[in-house]
């Protein structure tokens, strides 16, 4: 079952925000935790809710992030400075992004446009929303346990969506946050985007199918319980093979990167034209995403010495 709805996923477990981008609350014995930072226009829906579920700010101690992008850590920025004894979690990739000066701006850059493009500019100006050089933190890797007093938050690294992406499980719920690396439940499909390498986004969709989950808590369109939940990286993995097929025939027949992403955009946008992303942004996506199966392609094509193309399994 996929539920959209901000509220109580389970006890000790809250998601918070909107449809289209959440957090997720975690309460420990000890302390919270916040998984992930959403976008940044979500930040009044979240102080809102925060109050209106009788959560206690006061608990939280630790926020993780999972990855870099500026659609997943918009509100950390204003969480460090209401919280200063906060403690920050990311992978080493993503504070070396989180430290480069371009990214930065691009974050701020495209956290404001959505967040004009939402209609929340003058809500959100009451905040600090912006990132600058005060948000520091911890590096986490493979095998890292985050404790909460009475559960262990484990850190699995699953880059392929983006280079610094981890996924967090938490066994004691059997709930798994995979961000975007897990794939994105949009409506009845799951968007499979391996926007930086689409063979390691697969390889880290395997790495996870064997784990027992009851709680599929993504960060774009909510979170998925049930059957669902422990079938849905399996299903994941089927849609990324098929999304795989697919870009690889787009690019045979045209042999061009870009006019393949147009290509691709254009079926994305005819099937789901109200995705959460805007087209112009997607398809810079799929530029990546093409530009990496082309390469594989030809690099395969080289091998073999023929045109024929192995597709990944």
């Amino acid at each position: 079952m996929r539920i959209h709805n901000p509220g109580k996923v389970r006890n000790h477990l809250w998601y918070l925000g909107h449809e289209e981008s959440g957090i997720y609350l975690l309460e420990g014995r000890d302390e919270s935790m916040i998984i992930s930072g959403g976008m940044s226009y979500i930040l009044p829906a979240v102080t809102r809710q925060l109050k209106e579920f009788g959560i206690d700010k006061a608990r939280i101690k630790k926020t993780l992030i999972l990855h870099a992008h500026f659609d997943h850590v918009g509100m950390v920025p204003f969480f460090k400075r209401f919280f200063p004894d906060l403690d920050i979690y990311a992978s080493k990739r993503a504070w070396e992004i989180l430290h480069e000066p371009k990214t930065v701006c691009t974050i701020n850059e495209f956290s404001r446009s959505v967040t004009e493009r939402m209609g929340m500019l003058d809500e959100c100006s009451a905040y600090d929303l912006s990132w600058r050089d005060d948000v520091h933190g911890t590096v986490v890797a493979e095998g890292k346990r985050i404790g909460l007093g009475d559960m262990d938050v484990q850190i699995i690294e699953t880059p392929g969506h983006s280079s610094c992406s981890i996924s967090a499980y938490v066994p004691q719920l059997k709930a798994l946050f995979p961000s975007d690396g897990g794939g994105i439940p949009y409506k009845q499909t799951i968007v499979t985007s391996g926007n930086s390498n689409f063979t390691k986004f697969q390889q880290s969709l395997e790495k996870l199918k064997g784990l027992e989950v009851e709680y599929l808590c993504a960060d774009h369109y909510g979170y998925v319980t049930g059957n669902e939940a422990m079938n849905f990286i399996s299903r994941a993995i089927e849609s990324a093979k098929e999304h795989r097929s697919k870009m690889e025939d787009v690019y045979r027949r045209t042999r061009d990167v870009n006019a393949a992403a147009k290509e691709m955009t254009s079926f994305f946008y005819a099937e789901n034209p109200e995705y959460f992303l805007s087209p112009e942004i997607f398809e810079g996506v799929y530029c990546q995403m093409v530009r990496h199966i082309a390469n594989a392609m030809e690099l395969k094509e080289d091998r073999l010495g023929t045109v024929n193309v192995v597709h990944y399994q």
